[in-house]
C-alpha cells in the first residue's frame, strides 16, 4: 500500500453495536478526499464482541490496521498506543460511539493546513447530544482545568481532534493525557485552533465516562500537568542559546 498521509486513531472499548456503521462513514469521507489513508482501531480490552468485528474489517479492507491493548487501559493508553503505530504526517482522532461525526474530518484537515497554519485542531461540540448532567459537569470540569492550568480551551473532552504527527511523538504520556493533550502540545510549541464540529446521540452502548468515575483521577491529573507547567524546560530557549554560541565560536 501507498505510505498513509492521514492516520486515524479510534480507541475502541465495547462498541461491538456501532464499529461497522463506524468504518463505513469514515472510509466514505477519506476516499472522497482522494489521499492515502489508514484506520488505527484501537481495542482496549473489549469484553464484547468488538475483537471479531475488528478482525472482520481488518480481514476486508487493507487500510484498516488493529492494535490490541492487553487489558482495559483506559482512553489514553489506547490513543498513545494509536499515535505509537501510526505512520501518517497527521493523525486524526475519534470516538467509537458515532457520536463524532467523521464528515467533520475534512473540515479540521482544512484547517490544518490553511496557510494560517497551525499544529492541532480541536473540535468543539455544538448542541451536544447528551444529559443535562454530562453537559454540565463537562462545563465545570473545564473551567476549574482552564483556570488552573491558564488555558482556554472549550471543550477538552471532545476527542475528535487533528494534529501533526511530529508533535504527538514528543510529549509526556500518562493516564488520564488525552483530557490535556491541548495543553501539552502547547508546552511543545503547537499552534492549537478550536472548529466547531457536529455532536451526534449516542445509540448503541453505554457511556464509558461519569462523574464518579473521572472526577478524583481529572483532579489528580490537573496538578499533574500543572505542576509539569511550572518544571517545563523551553526547548526552542535552549536551542535558541546553543546557536549562538556556535555563531559567537
Amino acid at each position: 500500500m501507498t505510505a498513509p498521509e492521514i492516520s486515524i486513531v479510534i480507541p475502541v472499548f465495547n462498541e461491538e453495536e456501532n464499529l461497522l456503521v463506524l468504518a463505513a462513514e469514515v472510509h466514505g469521507v477519506l476516499r472522497i478526499l482522494g489521499r492515502p489513508y489508514e484506520v488505527i482501531f484501537v481495542d482496549d480490552g473489549s469484553t464484547d464482541s468488538s475483537p471479531a468485528v475488528l478482525r472482520r474489517l481488518a480481514g476486508e479492507d487493507p487500510a484498516v490496521r488493529i492494535v490490541h491493548q492487553r487489558r482495559n487501559s483506559g482512553q489514553s493508553a489506547a490513543l498513545d498506543a494509536g499515535f505509537r503505530f501510526a505512520r501518517g504526517g497527521i493523525v486524526v482522532t475519534l470516538d467509537a460511539d458515532l457520536q463524532n461525526d467523521p464528515a467533520d474530518i475534512p473540515g479540521l484537515l482544512a484547517r490544518l493546513e490553511a496557510p494560517s497554519g497551525c499544529d492541532v485542531v480541536c473540535g468543539v461540540r455544538t448542541r451536544r447530544q447528551d444529559t443535562w448532567v454530562r453537559k454540565v459537569s463537562s462545563r465545570i470540569a473545564n473551567g476549574v482545568r482552564n483556570r488552573l492550568t491558564h488555558e482556554s480551551v472549550t471543550d477538552v473532552g471532545c476527542t475528535l481532534k487533528a494534529f501533526r504527527t511530529e508533535y504527538l511523538r514528543r510529549i509526556p504520556m500518562f493516564t488520564g493525557m488525552h483530557r490535556f493533550l491541548p495543553t501539552l502540545l502547547k508546552m511543545e510549541g503547537a499552534r492549537v485552533v478550536e472548529v466547531p464540529v457536529n455532536h451526534r446521540p449516542r445509540l448503541h452502548g453505554q457511556p464509558k465516562y461519569n462523574i464518579r468515575n473521572r472526577i478524583w483521577r481529572a483532579l489528580a491529573d490537573l496538578f499533574a500537568v500543572r505542576w509539569m507547567q511550572k518544571r517545563w524546560i523551553d526547548r526552542d530557549l535552549s536551542e535558541e542559546i546553543e546557536q549562538r554560541s556556535d555563531a559567537a565560536d
